[in-house]
């Protein structure tokens, strides 16, 4: 179990301490879910230097050779997730009237319905979820244009290192702050994003 101090940080030696005010966006109550992404930066000082002035950005942020940052207080609400998928639509569980919607609605409808529902009814969002970064890469993807529905740019593997990481990390948040195995995901799980983020990670 993660000791945590009274700001939200971590105090484990496995943790590197780099906290930016900028990505913290207000208390975060309560905790259901992690979200696992991937950065478009090559390097952690490269992530490090947009959350200088970005508003977005994750919990923590897992370098290539498996270094964990945390960079934001798990006491606080960060703008990882994105426009939230239909969580019904996923488990094919919608009521007629709501699924008759879903099927013309564009995202940021999708969002909308889903932001105003409670967990576990929808997909752990900005306000009760903790984000975890792997450092990664996007290149343009050989496929696009060729094959029907590829993305125009796709992600690299997570490494060993990374996974090896991410498996610690995810295992010691859960136990922790008593979140359901179910309800850790990768990004494109629960928000419109491109497919091969993470695609590898393991937890």
């Amino acid at each position: 179990m993660l000791r945590i101090d009274q700001d939200g940080m971590v105090l484990d030696p496995r943790v590197r301490l780099r906290r930016f005010g900028t990505l913290e966006r207000g208390a975060m109550e309560v905790v259901n879910g992690i979200i696992v992404h991937q950065t478009g930066g090559t390097t952690a000082q490269s992530t490090f230097n947009s959350y200088q002035k970005s508003l977005f950005g994750a919990h923590f942020l897992v370098d290539k050779d498996g270094t964990v940052h945390q960079t934001a207080s798990l006491y606080k609400r960060t703008n990882h997730v994105g426009l939230l998928r239909s969580r019904c639509l996923a488990r094919h569980a919608c009521e007629p009237a709501e699924l008759k919607m879903l099927r013309t609605a564009a995202p940021r409808t999708e969002n909308r319905i889903e932001q105003r529902k409670s967990f576990p009814d929808r997909f752990p969002a900005n306000r009760d979820s903790i984000g975890i970064e792997l450092v990664g890469e996007y290149k343009p993807n050989p496929d696009f244009g060729n094959v029907r529905g590829a993305d125009e740019f796709v992600y690299v593997p997570v490494t060993v290192g990374q996974n090896s990481a991410l498996r610690w990390l995810v295992s010691e948040l859960r136990t922790t702050l008593k979140i359901a195995a179910e309800e850790v995901y990768r990004h494109p799980a629960v928000s419109f994003k491109t497919s091969s983020e993470a695609v590898n990670a393991s937890w």
